[in-house]
């Protein structure tokens, strides 16, 4: 079936009560994992690419866009396409001609006022372009400073973020954090009510790789729609390959690619069920 847009997608779990998972892709055989994934768990998807997959590629969108839309064109669930942590205004240009439907702008190295006029001002241009547009507030944690571990987002101040941006969905700051190997991150699922309380977009959780099955059911209950899903992949990914490689003899990589995506595609297809039906 061909791709979907994130907003129909996004918009249908959170009518229904339930989550979506969205993957980050970092090379052809992360997007055929996901999507295998997502069909065996039989739920929708969203595929992300990064900034900084773009540049892996050499800060270039369109040909890892280009097969990721590939790929969503015939998958036998919903696929969308959607740019995560944009903090480049050039890539943010490229995104609704490269094929994706939403993008992430990230201005939460700045501080409130600054990330409320940029993140303004990227959701005007976005809305213009037919993109849905998620936003962050609060400093999710793990990236070297400009996240900050402990930092949590405040309901009245999310309240007048998405008011002043008219973003159509946000991340939130709520225990999770990037880049997590182990699923020890602990989130205040009070918190995520409240925030859900107080703003009338769908809320994201960023981070989700460090966060355990069961939170990760309860946050879709307290109130996350879109959980983030990408570090835990790479690990799977990496321990594959790695067991491959223990076989001096093998040089061709399609034998060790396999079996990565494979390792993969068993990942999406639990978290995306985890997510997908919280009860």
């Amino acid at each position: 079936m061909p791709r979907v847009p994130t907003r129909q997608i996004v918009e249908a779990a959170r009518m229904s009560g339930y989550g979506v998972a969205a993957f980050n892709v970092i090379t052809l055989e992360h997007a055929e994992a996901v999507v295998s994934g997502a069909e065996t768990a039989g739920v929708p998807v969203i595929l992300q690419v990064s900034e900084n997959a773009v540049a892996y590629h050499g800060g270039q969108v369109l040909p890892l866009a280009a097969a990721a839309a590939a790929i969503a064109d015939v998958a036998g669930v919903d696929v969308s396409l959607h740019l995560d942590h944009v903090e480049d205004q050039q890539l943010l240009h490229l995104a609704a001609a490269a094929g994706f439907s939403s993008v992430m702008y990230d201005a939460s190295k700045l501080d409130f006022a600054d990330n409320v006029a940029a993140t303004r001002e990227a959701a005007r241009w976005g809305h213009a372009h037919g993109l849905y547009v998620e936003a962050e507030l609060g400093a999710v944690g793990g990236k070297g400073g400009a996240h900050t571990p402990g930092v949590r987002t405040d309901p009245g101040e999310a309240a007048q973020f998405v008011g002043d941006t008219e973003v159509d969905a946000l991340a939130v700051a709520v225990g999770s954090s990037h880049a997590m190997t182990e699923r020890t991150a602990a989130l205040d699922f009070d918190l995520i009510a409240a925030i859900g309380e107080a703003v009338s977009v769908p809320l994201v959780l960023h981070g989700s790789s460090g966060v355990a099955d069961a939170d990760l059911r309860r946050a879709v209950r307290s109130g996350i729609v879109k959980v983030n899903i990408g570090t835990i992949l790479n690990v799977a990914f990496t321990d594959a390959v790695r067991q491959s490689l223990g076989d001096p003899s093998l040089v061709d990589p399609r034998k060790y690619l396999a079996p990565a995506r494979a390792g993969v595609a068993d990942v999406v297809a639990h978290l995306a069920a985890v997510v997908s039906r919280p009860a």
